[in-house]
């Protein structure tokens, strides 16, 4: 990707996960992107668009496949066994290069499973 020169590099915020739904097994992880906007669009002619465009990767422990979003909702991810986890976000052009990334370490607590 060629930077813009009027238009700062993007960069990826994630909030810490939220507690409530945490205590009932969800890890639900709000996020937003700076200098992109997240749209479902891919593929080597989007990266002519301004502002710049782009989606995000997830990863959860460390798996060998990752998923793609682009609908700048809140990440949900459910039925992790109790325990620690670690959530890699990666926010990526409309050719997958990945931009900015955070890691986000959550503890699913034991839950009786009722919500």
């Amino acid at each position: 990707m060629v930077p813009l020169p009027s238009q700062p590099p993007p960069s990826l915020v994630v909030d810490a996960p939220l507690p409530d739904q945490l205590a009932m097994g969800l890890v639900v992880l709000r996020y937003r992107a700076e200098n992109l906007r997240i749209v479902p669009v891919y593929g080597p002619a989007a990266l002519d668009v301004s502002p710049r465009i782009g989606h995000i990767h997830v990863t959860v422990d460390d798996a060998a496949w990752h998923w793609a979003d682009g609908s700048g909702e809140p990440l949900i991810i459910q039925s992790l066994p109790a325990g620690p986890h670690k959530v890699w976000i990666g926010l990526a052009d409309p050719t997958h290069q990945i931009l900015d990334q955070k890691t986000v370490n959550v503890v699913v607590p034991v839950h009786s499973g009722h919500h």
